[in-house]
Protein backbone atom coordinates (compact mmCIF):
# COMPACT_ATOMS: atom_id res chain seq x y z
CA UNK A 1 0.00 0.00 0.00
CA UNK A 2 1.06 3.35 -0.80
CA UNK A 3 0.16 6.05 1.54
CA UNK A 4 0.37 9.66 2.09
CA UNK A 5 1.32 10.74 6.01
CA UNK A 6 0.84 14.86 6.74
CA UNK A 7 2.43 15.93 9.93
CA UNK A 8 5.07 13.24 9.84
CA UNK A 9 7.57 15.53 11.79
CA UNK A 10 5.16 15.77 14.44
CA UNK A 11 4.11 13.41 17.52
CA UNK A 12 1.45 11.59 16.18
CA UNK A 13 2.21 11.62 12.53
CA UNK A 14 5.86 10.36 13.22
CA UNK A 15 4.72 7.39 15.29
CA UNK A 16 1.88 6.79 12.08
CA UNK A 17 5.06 6.23 9.52
CA UNK A 18 6.66 4.23 11.81
CA UNK A 19 4.18 1.75 12.07
CA UNK A 20 3.19 1.81 8.52
CA UNK A 21 7.11 1.08 7.63
CA UNK A 22 7.33 -1.65 9.98
CA UNK A 23 4.47 -3.44 8.06
CA UNK A 24 6.30 -2.91 4.99
CA UNK A 25 4.12 -0.07 3.37
CA UNK A 26 5.02 2.69 0.75
CA UNK A 27 5.19 6.10 2.92
CA UNK A 28 5.09 9.40 1.24
CA UNK A 29 5.36 12.71 3.71
CA UNK A 30 3.88 16.30 3.22
CA UNK A 31 7.14 18.44 4.87
CA UNK A 32 7.34 22.23 4.40
CA UNK A 33 10.90 22.29 4.08
CA UNK A 34 12.60 18.84 2.86
CA UNK A 35 15.85 19.47 4.22
CA UNK A 36 14.93 20.02 7.55
CA UNK A 37 13.13 17.35 7.62
CA UNK A 38 15.37 14.47 6.67
CA UNK A 39 16.39 14.68 10.14
CA UNK A 40 13.31 14.36 11.82
CA UNK A 41 11.45 11.86 9.90
CA UNK A 42 11.74 7.85 9.79
CA UNK A 43 14.41 6.66 7.46
CA UNK A 44 12.78 4.86 4.25
CA UNK A 45 9.94 7.88 3.80
CA UNK A 46 9.46 9.68 0.84
CA UNK A 47 9.15 13.41 1.14
CA UNK A 48 7.30 15.92 -0.94
CA UNK A 49 7.47 19.28 -0.18
CA UNK A 50 4.10 21.08 0.10
CA UNK A 51 1.97 22.57 2.48
CA UNK A 52 -1.31 21.93 4.19
CA UNK A 53 -3.13 25.51 3.05
CA UNK A 54 -1.88 24.86 -0.63
CA UNK A 55 -3.65 22.68 -2.42
CA UNK A 56 -1.69 22.47 -5.21
CA UNK A 57 1.21 20.85 -3.40
CA UNK A 58 -1.37 18.22 -1.46
CA UNK A 59 -2.53 16.95 -4.90
CA UNK A 60 1.14 16.60 -5.75
CA UNK A 61 1.77 14.37 -2.66
CA UNK A 62 -1.55 12.47 -3.26
CA UNK A 63 -0.74 11.22 -6.28
CA UNK A 64 -1.17 7.60 -6.41
CA UNK A 65 -1.78 7.39 -2.29
CA UNK A 66 -4.18 4.35 -1.68
CA UNK A 67 -4.61 5.59 2.00
CA UNK A 68 -4.01 9.43 3.32
CA UNK A 69 -3.61 9.44 6.67
CA UNK A 70 -3.96 13.67 7.87
CA UNK A 71 -1.84 13.89 11.10
CA UNK A 72 -1.00 17.11 11.25
CA UNK A 73 -1.72 19.90 13.14
CA UNK A 74 -1.35 23.07 15.62
CA UNK A 75 -1.22 21.21 19.43
CA UNK A 76 -0.33 24.09 20.90
CA UNK A 77 -3.38 25.70 23.39
CA UNK A 78 -2.29 29.56 22.71
CA UNK A 79 -0.63 31.53 19.40
CA UNK A 80 -0.54 34.91 19.47
CA UNK A 81 -3.04 34.93 15.85
CA UNK A 82 -5.93 32.97 17.57
CA UNK A 83 -7.25 32.26 13.27
CA UNK A 84 -3.96 30.56 12.79
CA UNK A 85 -5.81 27.79 14.03
CA UNK A 86 -8.58 27.78 11.76
CA UNK A 87 -6.49 28.06 9.04
CA UNK A 88 -4.55 25.51 9.57
CA UNK A 89 -6.44 22.85 11.53
CA UNK A 90 -9.77 23.16 10.26
CA UNK A 91 -9.18 24.55 6.62
CA UNK A 92 -6.05 22.90 6.01
CA UNK A 93 -7.68 18.97 6.76
CA UNK A 94 -10.61 20.10 4.45
CA UNK A 95 -7.52 20.98 1.53
CA UNK A 96 -6.17 17.65 2.52
CA UNK A 97 -9.74 15.64 1.88
CA UNK A 98 -10.30 17.44 -1.31
CA UNK A 99 -7.08 16.41 -2.51
CA UNK A 100 -7.00 12.99 -1.66
CA UNK A 101 -10.98 12.76 -3.64
CA UNK A 102 -9.02 14.04 -6.43
CA UNK A 103 -6.52 11.21 -6.49
CA UNK A 104 -8.70 8.47 -6.39
CA UNK A 105 -7.44 7.84 -2.59
CA UNK A 106 -10.05 5.03 -1.23
CA UNK A 107 -9.54 6.08 2.44
CA UNK A 108 -8.88 8.73 5.03
CA UNK A 109 -7.88 8.17 8.15
CA UNK A 110 -7.87 11.81 10.07
CA UNK A 111 -6.43 12.64 13.28
CA UNK A 112 -9.05 14.63 15.56
CA UNK A 113 -8.64 14.59 19.77
CA UNK A 114 -10.43 13.83 22.74
CA UNK A 115 -11.34 17.54 23.18
CA UNK A 116 -14.34 17.39 20.60
CA UNK A 117 -16.19 15.61 23.22
CA UNK A 118 -18.56 16.36 26.14
CA UNK A 119 -18.20 15.73 29.44
CA UNK A 120 -18.42 16.72 33.15
CA UNK A 121 -15.41 17.56 34.53
CA UNK A 122 -13.75 14.21 35.65
CA UNK A 123 -16.61 11.98 33.63
CA UNK A 124 -15.63 8.82 31.79
CA UNK A 125 -16.49 9.53 28.26
CA UNK A 126 -16.85 7.73 24.64
CA UNK A 127 -17.21 8.23 21.01
CA UNK A 128 -21.09 9.00 21.49
CA UNK A 129 -20.38 12.08 23.50
CA UNK A 130 -19.32 14.37 20.88
CA UNK A 131 -19.70 18.28 22.10
CA UNK A 132 -22.82 19.66 20.01
CA UNK A 133 -21.69 23.53 21.00
CA UNK A 134 -18.33 25.48 20.67
CA UNK A 135 -15.77 24.46 22.99
CA UNK A 136 -13.98 27.19 25.39
CA UNK A 137 -10.57 27.38 23.49
CA UNK A 138 -9.77 28.27 19.91
CA UNK A 139 -7.58 25.28 19.33
CA UNK A 140 -10.41 23.39 20.71
CA UNK A 141 -12.97 25.15 18.52
CA UNK A 142 -10.13 24.35 15.20
CA UNK A 143 -10.61 20.51 15.87
CA UNK A 144 -14.19 20.60 15.51
CA UNK A 145 -14.58 22.59 12.86
CA UNK A 146 -11.88 20.64 11.42
CA UNK A 147 -14.39 17.15 11.67
CA UNK A 148 -17.32 19.55 10.19
CA UNK A 149 -15.05 20.04 7.43
CA UNK A 150 -13.60 16.74 6.99
CA UNK A 151 -16.76 14.65 6.99
CA UNK A 152 -18.54 17.16 4.39
CA UNK A 153 -15.63 17.08 1.98
CA UNK A 154 -15.24 13.27 1.75
CA UNK A 155 -18.33 13.03 -0.12
CA UNK A 156 -19.33 9.17 -1.05
CA UNK A 157 -16.19 8.81 -2.86
CA UNK A 158 -13.72 9.04 -0.15
CA UNK A 159 -14.18 6.57 3.40
CA UNK A 160 -13.35 8.73 5.99
CA UNK A 161 -12.14 7.00 9.83
CA UNK A 162 -11.33 9.28 12.43
CA UNK A 163 -9.06 8.98 15.54
CA UNK A 164 -9.33 10.62 18.74
CA UNK A 165 -6.17 9.98 20.50
CA UNK A 166 -5.60 11.50 24.17
CA UNK A 167 -2.48 13.59 24.84
CA UNK A 168 0.48 11.54 22.94
CA UNK A 169 4.13 11.06 24.87
CA UNK A 170 6.78 8.69 24.01
CA UNK A 171 9.37 8.40 21.19
CA UNK A 172 9.23 10.85 18.31
CA UNK A 173 9.26 14.72 17.65
CA UNK A 174 8.53 16.54 20.75
CA UNK A 175 6.55 20.02 19.88
CA UNK A 176 5.82 22.42 23.00
CA UNK A 177 2.96 20.54 24.02
CA UNK A 178 4.27 17.11 24.98
CA UNK A 179 4.46 16.20 28.51
CA UNK A 180 7.94 14.84 27.97
CA UNK A 181 9.07 18.43 27.91
CA UNK A 182 6.64 19.95 29.83
CA UNK A 183 6.69 17.28 33.04
CA UNK A 184 8.79 14.58 32.45
CA UNK A 185 12.17 15.91 31.92
CA UNK A 186 11.91 18.62 34.47
CA UNK A 187 10.67 16.78 37.37
CA UNK A 188 14.11 14.56 36.65
CA UNK A 189 15.93 17.45 36.89
CA UNK A 190 14.00 19.41 39.81
CA UNK A 191 13.30 22.50 37.26
CA UNK A 192 9.98 22.27 37.80
CA UNK A 193 8.65 24.60 40.94
CA UNK A 194 4.87 23.48 41.02
CA UNK A 195 2.53 21.07 39.04
CA UNK A 196 -0.82 22.66 37.62
CA UNK A 197 -3.89 21.21 39.49
CA UNK A 198 -6.14 18.43 37.13
CA UNK A 199 -5.04 15.69 34.83
CA UNK A 200 -5.61 14.08 31.37
CA UNK A 201 -5.89 11.20 29.35
CA UNK A 202 -2.76 9.72 27.78
CA UNK A 203 -1.92 7.42 25.37
CA UNK A 204 1.98 6.26 24.18
CA UNK A 205 3.52 7.06 20.57
CA UNK A 206 3.93 3.83 19.40
CA UNK A 207 0.11 2.73 20.63
CA UNK A 208 -1.24 5.70 18.43
CA UNK A 209 1.09 4.70 15.19
CA UNK A 210 -0.47 1.34 15.66
CA UNK A 211 -3.89 2.68 16.26
CA UNK A 212 -3.90 4.74 13.05
CA UNK A 213 -3.16 2.10 11.18
CA UNK A 214 -5.50 -0.56 12.59
CA UNK A 215 -8.08 2.28 11.39
CA UNK A 216 -6.74 2.68 8.05
CA UNK A 217 -7.22 -1.73 7.75
CA UNK A 218 -10.60 -2.17 10.20
CA UNK A 219 -12.06 0.79 11.21
CA UNK A 220 -15.44 1.13 9.38
CA UNK A 221 -16.03 4.59 7.41
CA UNK A 222 -17.87 7.20 8.76
CA UNK A 223 -16.76 6.09 13.10
CA UNK A 224 -14.27 7.20 14.86
CA UNK A 225 -12.02 6.07 17.63
CA UNK A 226 -10.76 7.24 20.51
CA UNK A 227 -6.84 6.23 21.24
CA UNK A 228 -6.22 6.21 25.34
CA UNK A 229 -4.35 3.91 27.54
CA UNK A 230 -5.70 5.58 30.26
CA UNK A 231 -6.47 8.77 32.68
CA UNK A 232 -3.63 10.16 35.04
CA UNK A 233 -3.61 13.30 37.66
CA UNK A 234 -0.54 15.46 37.07
CA UNK A 235 0.37 14.20 40.59
CA UNK A 236 0.37 10.72 40.30
CA UNK A 237 2.68 11.14 36.34
CA UNK A 238 4.92 13.09 38.54
CA UNK A 239 5.02 10.43 41.02
CA UNK A 240 5.20 7.82 38.75
CA UNK A 241 8.26 9.45 36.89
CA UNK A 242 10.00 10.05 39.64
CA UNK A 243 9.71 6.13 41.29
CA UNK A 244 10.67 5.01 37.30
CA UNK A 245 14.01 7.40 36.50
CA UNK A 246 15.27 6.68 40.17
CA UNK A 247 15.53 11.02 40.77
CA UNK A 248 13.81 13.93 41.28
CA UNK A 249 11.94 15.95 42.99
CA UNK A 250 7.36 15.71 42.83
CA UNK A 251 6.84 19.41 42.98
CA UNK A 252 3.48 20.80 44.80
CA UNK A 253 0.06 21.37 42.97
CA UNK A 254 -0.73 24.83 42.46
CA UNK A 255 -4.07 25.52 43.99
CA UNK A 256 -7.06 25.82 41.26
CA UNK A 257 -7.60 30.09 41.86
CA UNK A 258 -3.91 30.21 42.03
CA UNK A 259 -3.30 28.67 38.84
CA UNK A 260 -6.48 30.38 37.06
CA UNK A 261 -4.86 33.69 38.06
CA UNK A 262 -1.07 32.84 36.69
CA UNK A 263 -2.82 32.18 33.38
CA UNK A 264 -4.89 34.80 32.76
CA UNK A 265 -2.07 37.49 33.49
CA UNK A 266 0.14 35.04 31.62
CA UNK A 267 -1.60 35.41 28.56
CA UNK A 268 -1.77 39.07 29.06
CA UNK A 269 1.98 39.17 29.13
CA UNK A 270 2.25 36.72 26.68
CA UNK A 271 0.87 39.10 23.83
CA UNK A 272 3.54 42.05 25.16
CA UNK A 273 6.60 40.24 24.84
CA UNK A 274 5.18 37.44 21.79
CA UNK A 275 6.12 34.38 23.65
CA UNK A 276 3.66 31.94 24.57
CA UNK A 277 2.62 31.77 28.33
CA UNK A 278 3.58 29.33 30.54
CA UNK A 279 0.37 28.08 31.24
CA UNK A 280 -2.41 29.12 28.85
CA UNK A 281 -5.65 29.29 29.56
CA UNK A 282 -6.60 27.09 27.49
CA UNK A 283 -3.83 24.10 28.77
CA UNK A 284 -5.21 25.07 32.45
CA UNK A 285 -9.19 24.38 31.20
CA UNK A 286 -8.30 20.96 29.30
CA UNK A 287 -6.82 19.88 32.94
CA UNK A 288 -9.19 20.76 34.79
CA UNK A 289 -11.88 19.09 32.56
CA UNK A 290 -9.95 15.80 33.96
CA UNK A 291 -12.15 13.94 32.51
CA UNK A 292 -11.33 10.06 31.59
CA UNK A 293 -11.53 8.61 27.70
CA UNK A 294 -12.79 5.46 26.94
CA UNK A 295 -11.09 3.78 24.59
CA UNK A 296 -13.54 0.47 24.59
CA UNK A 297 -14.22 0.78 21.29
CA UNK A 298 -10.96 0.43 19.57
CA UNK A 299 -10.13 -2.18 21.47
CA UNK A 300 -13.47 -4.23 20.92
CA UNK A 301 -13.03 -3.21 16.46
CA UNK A 302 -10.01 -2.44 16.22
CA UNK A 303 -8.49 -4.75 17.67
CA UNK A 304 -5.90 -2.17 19.19
CA UNK A 305 -4.17 -2.27 22.59
CA UNK A 306 -3.32 0.58 25.24
CA UNK A 307 -0.05 0.42 26.38
CA UNK A 308 0.15 0.45 30.22
CA UNK A 309 1.28 3.83 31.24
CA UNK A 310 3.74 2.32 33.79
CA UNK A 311 5.24 0.94 30.73
CA UNK A 312 4.97 3.60 28.54
CA UNK A 313 7.12 6.13 30.67
CA UNK A 314 9.67 4.03 31.73
CA UNK A 315 10.23 3.65 27.99
CA UNK A 316 9.67 7.25 27.45
CA UNK A 317 12.53 7.75 30.27
CA UNK A 318 15.13 5.28 28.89
CA UNK A 319 15.03 7.26 25.57
CA UNK A 320 15.34 10.25 26.68
CA UNK A 321 18.43 9.58 28.78
CA UNK A 322 16.68 9.99 32.01
CA UNK A 323 16.80 6.74 33.97
CA UNK A 324 19.24 6.30 36.76
CA UNK A 325 22.54 5.02 35.30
Amino acid sequence: MRALVTGATGKVGHATARALLADGHEVVALVRDVERARGVVPEGVQLVAGDVTDPASLERACAGCEVVFNAMGLPEQWLRDEAEFDRVNAQGSENVVLAARRAGARRLVHTSTIDVFHAEPGARFDESQVADYPKPTAYERSKQRAEELVWAAAGDELEVVMTNPAAVYGPGPMGSASPEKAIFEPVVRKRLPALTPGGFGVVFSDGVGRGQVLAAERGRPGERYILCDGHTELRELAELVVRLAGRGRVPPVLPVPLARAMAAAGEGVARVIRRPPLLPRGQLSFLLWNAKPDSSKAQRELGWEPTPIEDGVRRTLAEMGLLRA
